[in-house]
């Protein structure tokens, strides 16, 4: 209580959906299109054949000498690597909402953006097992939480850096010429 009576202001207040910076919808926007996006990858049109028809040409036109087999590998290997990049992704975006444009973080969010991308990707893999062409698969739900999970450690040590060159800013000013 300041001396007048009033409180002093937090430090970061939390954000009204209807009357903060943003409304709810401006901050999670971006997050709702990706995992449009990545439930659009899980239709029949991305299935390994139809990619694979696509893919495999443009492999062989890059590797020539390639063998099949390894064509095939590169195929699955960029299939894998797109469930991680769209996860990784995902789980940025879910944080930034979460976030709610303050400036610190929590290590609480991190856990619900990956809790969020775990429950998505598992939905995800449960839809697959309606559309014809697709195969649900455990290891894609724990592939696509590594890529969310990864995505927040790394968030984290780019923030956790942030500050820690804040604070050596703030000590060079401090320290007398």
């Amino acid at each position: 209580m300041g001396s007048a009576g009033t409180t002093a202001p937090r430090a970061n207040p939390p954000v009204s959906l209807e009357t903060g910076k943003k409304s709810w919808f401006g901050l999670w926007w971006p997050a709702l299109l990706w995992a449009a996006l990545i439930s659009c990858f899980s239709t029949s049109a991305f299935t390994n054949d139809k990619t694979a028809s696509v893919m495999i040409p443009i492999l062989h036109w890059l590797l020539p000498k390639a063998s099949q087999q390894t064509l095939l590998f590169l195929h699955h290997v960029i299939r894998k690597t797109a469930h991680f990049v769209e996860y990784f992704i995902l789980s940025l975006l879910i944080l930034r909402a979460i976030r709610a444009g303050r400036r610190d973080t929590r290590l609480r969010w991190a856990l619900a953006a990956i809790i969020i991308v775990a429950g998505y990707a598992s939905l995800d893999e449960f839809h697959q097992s309606f559309v014809p062409g697709r195969t649900p698969a455990v290891s894609d739900v724990l592939l696509d939480t590594t890529g969310g999970t990864a995505a927040q450690a790394i968030a984290g040590l780019v923030l956790l850096w942030g500050h820690v060159r804040e604070r050596q800013n703030r000590r060079k000013q401090d320290v007398p010429v």
